[in-house]
């Protein structure tokens, strides 16, 4: 029986943290491989502190305050077994909504945060990119709300298209679906997309500030 692509990703992440030790690099800024695992941990296991992931001020504080604790109380071993084990059972129904792309994100900010950026084989992963595809069509409005009433239009290498956003001036952003993934949630510059369009809405997109 297949492993569904987040699943595949999580097992892959954690066997890459393992594998890299708790001080390696990653594309977070200023995170190394402790603070991506601390992170994972906390969002899927204290809901409340995650709440700060999204929420400014006592939130965000409170939030700093529980990674603080948690890489502190907690080996860097048992911190990527508790990724490892998956979210807890009240949180399973929504794994897959949850955890997609966050996962095939996190992979990849250890993977390339050493500098090399090459993308895993197409054919390695083509399950996973095809679920990728799928959520960008899902949440692309959401995750380019930035851009304001520039138009984006994502072009899959094969030629598909996700209107992201409506606008009098459209870009586009061409690229496989894992790295229009990167490019959507903060890693353009590690992220092979071809940007283009008229040249005001490149700029915009250039200079907009995707994630959540």
């Amino acid at each position: 029986m297949a492993i569904a692509p987040h699943r595949s990703e999580r097992t892959a992440l954690c066997d890459l943290l393992t594998r890299v030790g708790p001080a390696a690099p990653t594309l977070c800024s200023g995170w190394t491989t402790t603070d991506l695992a601390t992170h994972l941990v906390v969002r899927e296991r204290k809901p409340l502190a995650a709440l700060g992931l999204v929420l400014p001020g006592p939130f965000a504080a409170g939030l700093a305050k529980t990674m603080k604790r948690m890489s502190t109380s907690e080996s860097y071993d048992g911190l990527v077994a508790l990724v490892r084990r998956g979210p807890p059972s009240l949180l399973r129904p929504f794994d897959t909504a949850m955890n997609m792309g966050e996962y095939f994100i996190h992979h990849e900010d250890v993977r390339r945060g050493s500098g090399d950026t090459t993308p895993r084989p197409m054919a390695d992963i083509a399950v996973v990119e095809e679920a990728l595809w799928r959520s960008v069509g899902r949440g692309a409005r959401l995750m380019t709300r930035s851009l304001g009433p520039t138009g984006l239009d994502l072009i899959h290498v094969d030629g598909r298209v996700v209107h992201a956003r409506r606008g009098e001036h459209t870009a586009t952003l061409t690229g496989r679906p894992g790295e229009i993934v990167l490019y959507l949630w903060g890693r353009g510059d590690a992220a092979h997309v071809e940007l283009g369009g008229p040249s005001e809405a490149v700029a915009a997109v250039r200079n907009a500030r995707f994630g959540i």
